[in-house]
């Protein structure tokens, strides 16, 4: 909210100058965001009277204006503007003044006819958009006065960034109210008045919907004159508070919403069909609002509508068909207080955000509708004429309208601030707030809550307002004391940072992503999961849960592909949500998680029914290496990924993982491997799935993993081998077996069948081809013995190997090559 600072000081005027002024408006919870001054850069401008206007002899669309304003004779001054003419005052740069822009007046000829100054627009001084002719003054503006003493130009305006909370500090009152209790001052507010009824007319009102209003004032005022201008001062309000003028109802509603926080409204009396009803929306009703905009109503919209249509948004925007203008004569001005939930969101829904529901969404003192009223009937008269009728007030009962009480402890203050407070000054605080005492005990107090605070419910609210008006900076600075009992550090846990900073060495990147995905690439990912859809998602493209990390990996891929990354290698740690339970995936579906921070936190049942799991996700593309002078990019397969993943679990030591070949939806039926411990399946690895690579447009293929980090959260301590002394003997063998036999099956034979002494078996060379049954492959083995204290003979390992090639016979069909 912007607000002029001679405004705000009419209503409250601390000895403080205007920056000691916003720092403590900051310091109590009213952060101030900007101070921006009000008169533009310029000098010399002063009031001007237009005395007589005639053509120029040389110009159709000049003429010659005689004009009072610099000294005591008048001058001679060409202007082009189609309103100048004689008796109004406007603003005059007299020769020598300089306007914003670095303009110069100076003494000039147009079209051979002396110049001595100019008369300005309000586009021109910078204090207004309207550029189409000169700015007229008020007919009392002083002639000769400089311009920014008569428009109070020498102000600020104070831009005030308010927490949700705190929609009582939306106008003049309520910042002066808070002020009042920084600098224990009385306001000043300007008087208000019930205006006396002259006519006898009232309009009926029926509140249909009293859930949602359960207060609904209105007045008629008949024979006003809406050509009449808006008062100057009035106009500067609304100028420095940056809301534009249009006639003086419009411009009263305005103004009254900002200086007491309450928004009305005025509907064109001609254009209404009988009573006044408040009611929810019909289905596929249509109003077209002042705006232009036509929207289609719902059940859950409440609208202000008379006998036929509605008229309204309630609390959000009026209607073009029932709006004011010049021909208007009759109007009826509303009141009305909305219940905050009724507000919420409607706007948004309609891509709407007004200043009026961004109060009633934060809540409107529901005792000021009235006074509201008053205030605004009685300026409008004042300028526009007319006459106005009884207030026409409907209320209801209503759960937010009742008698709110709080109690506040002594002890709870010296507990909740860390010191205690004089009982003088707590009462001081909390009654220039607006809370009323209704009972004092040796406990403590018992206080009434004002009816425009809907933010205080309990005693830590009051302790709040406690701590905001006698300082943050006067409460005591108490070091935290606290007996902590460390937990113990197991030297075999692994925690994720280490995981991290392996994968990083490995030359892969970390990604943060969140944890709502896009539900088309969830269903071309995994179509089998049911997605948990979001009630309240932030996009259409995050509106479920992600199955997996890789449905936020590939859009990461696919995003650095777009700008021309070549080579990518990305990990990322993070939470998965899948429904816990078949008999739990309905409950999980159109669940509100929007305000729920779930990415990358691991807090077991915060989303009941949702099973969360941290995994570690990876993906690599493109080329092994970055790109040289002495070889050629050769670019990663399934091999380079399960390489990775491999070093990965050799962090967790002699762990038994094994990789078993199977299938995922979003991997290759041929390149797709399942990581288990123990025998139970804890990851995934493979190549991306051609169909899912074809939908996403990439040029070739991605490599992923996924793996939780539970099965790496428990490692081996190391122990020392002693290493032999002794030399040791490699035998080679080279066995055709079947051709879709998994050689890991081959190894683990060997190993359970070779004993102590084999101490290295590896693989370095699988063939298929010439000379090789086409359902057959040769896989070429290289077997290491060593004894710890003696040299092995030939015999001995002679007769292991033989054993081995027994076994492998006789278990695989195996044959020497």
């Amino acid at each position: 909210m912007k607000i002029s600072e001679s405004w705000l000081r009419e209503w409250i005027n601390p000895g403080l100058t205007t920056q000691a002024l916003a720092d403590q408006m900051t310091m109590a919870g009213l952060e101030v965001g900007a101070l921006e001054p009000v008169i533009a850069n310029f000098s010399g401008v002063v009031v001007g009277e237009i005395l007589s206007v005639e053509p120029h002899p040389n110009a159709d669309k000049l003429r010659i204006c005689r004009v009072a304003g610099q000294g005591a004779e008048p001058v001679q001054v060409v202007c082009g503007a189609p309103n100048a003419r004689a008796g109004i005052k406007i603003p005059f740069a007299v020769v020598g003044a300089v306007l914003p822009g670095e303009f110069n007046i100076q003494q000039a000829r147009l079209r051979g006819v002396e110049s001595a100054g100019m008369l300005c627009s309000q586009a021109e001084l910078q204090l207004g958009d309207d550029a189409d002719g000169l700015w007229e003054l008020a007919a009392d503006a002083p002639v000769g006065s400089p311009l920014e003493h008569y428009l109070q130009l020498h102000d600020t305006c104070i831009s005030v960034d308010l927490t949700p909370n705190r929609g009582d500090c939306l106008s003049v009152k309520g910042l002066a109210r808070d002020i009042g209790a920084l600098n224990q001052l009385d306001m000043t507010p300007p008087e208000i008045t019930p205006v006396t009824a002259t006519i006898a007319d009232q309009i009926t009102v029926a509140l249909n919907a009293p859930d949602a209003c359960p207060r609904y004032s209105g007045r008629l005022i008949r024979g006003i004159e809406l050509a009449k201008p808006t008062p100057p001062w009035m106009r500067e309000r609304l100028r420095r508070a940056g809301i534009g003028c249009r006639d003086i109802a419009v411009d009263t509603t305005n103004y009254v919403l900002l200086e007491l926080g309450q928004p009305l409204h005025a509907f064109d009396l001609a254009r209404l069909s009988g009573g006044i009803t408040v009611r929810h929306g019909r289905p596929h009703e249509a109003l077209t609002l002042l705006n232009d905009q036509t929207v289609t109503l719902n059940t859950e919209t409440l609208v202000i509508a008379d006998d036929e249509k509605a008229l309204a948004i309630a609390g959000i925007m009026g209607g073009a068909h029932t709006a004011v203008n010049e021909s208007t004569r009759d109007i009826l001005l509303e009141s009305a207080f909305f219940v905050p939930t009724a507000i919420t969101g409607r706007a948004r829904h309609y891509g709407l955000h007004t200043d009026s529901s961004h109060r009633f969404e934060r809540g409107v003192d529901y005792r000021l509708q009235e006074q509201a009223l008053e205030r605004a009937t009685q300026l409008i008269l004042e300028v526009a004429g007319g006459a106005a009728g009884p207030v026409t007030v409907a209320t209801t009962e209503h759960p937010l309208l009742a008698e709110r009480k709080v109690n506040l402890r002594r002890d709870g203050i010296v507990s909740g601030l860390g010191c205690a407070i004089p009982d003088e000054e707590v009462l001081t605080i909390l009654t220039r707030l607006g809370l009323q005492l209704t009972e004092q005990t040796e406990a403590g107090w018992t206080f009434t809550v004002p009816s425009h605070r809907f933010d205080i419910a309990i005693e830590a609210d009051l302790l709040e307002e406690l701590a905001r008006i006698y300082g943050y900076n006067r409460l005591p600075t108490t070091p935290l004391s606290a007996a902590i009992n460390l937990p113990p550090h197991r030297e075999t846990a692994l925690s994720a940072e280490t995981i991290k900073a392996h994968l990083v060495a490995r030359d892969y990147q970390e990604v943060v992503c969140y944890s709502f995905v896009d539900a088309k690439i969830q269903q071309l990912l995994d179509p089998e999961a049911k997605p948990i859809a979001l009630k309240n998602p932030i996009s259409a493209d995050m509106a479920v849960m992600r199955t997996s990390l890789w449905q936020s990996l590939l859009p990461t891929l696919q995003y650095n592909i777009k700008r021309q990354r070549g080579r990518i290698r990305l990990f990322e740690v993070g939470l998965r949500f899948t429904p816990a339970a078949d008999d739990q995936r309905d409950a999980c579906s159109d669940m509100d998680f929007s305000g729920m921070n779930v990415s990358g936190i691991d807090v077991p049942g915060i989303l009941p029914g949702i099973k969360q799991e941290t995994v570690i996700a990876g993906l690599i593309y493109g080329p092994v290496q970055a790109e040289t002078w002495h070889g050629a990019m050769e670019s990663v397969d399934f091999y380079d990924s399960k390489g990775d993943v491999e070093s990965l679990l050799a962090l967790v030591g002699g762990q038994p993982f094994t990789f078993r070949v199977s299938r995922h939806p979003a991997l290759h039926p041929g390149q797709t491997a399942a990581i288990l411990k123990n025998g139970v399946t804890v990851g995934y690895l493979g190549a991306l799935h051609p169909q899912v690579q074809q939908t996403l447009a990439l040029e070739q293929t991605a490599f992923l993993f996924e793996i939780t980090q539970a099965a790496l959260a428990e490692t081996q301590l190391p122990r020392f081998t002693p290493l032999s002394r002794f030399p040791a003997v490699r035998r080679d063998l080279a066995l055709v077996v079947d051709r879709e036999l998994p050689v890991a099956e081959l190894l683990a034979t060997i190993n359970t069948i070779a004993g102590d002494l084999l101490t290295n078996l590896m693989v370095f060379d699988i063939y298929t081809g010439e000379g090789i049954d086409f359902h057959r492959k040769s896989v070429a083995l290289g077997l290491t013995f060593q004894h710890l204290s003696r040299t092995l003979t030939d015999d001995e390992i002679t007769a292991v190997v033989d054993t081995v090639i027994a076994a492998l016979q006789q278990t695989f069909a195996a044959e020497l090559r």
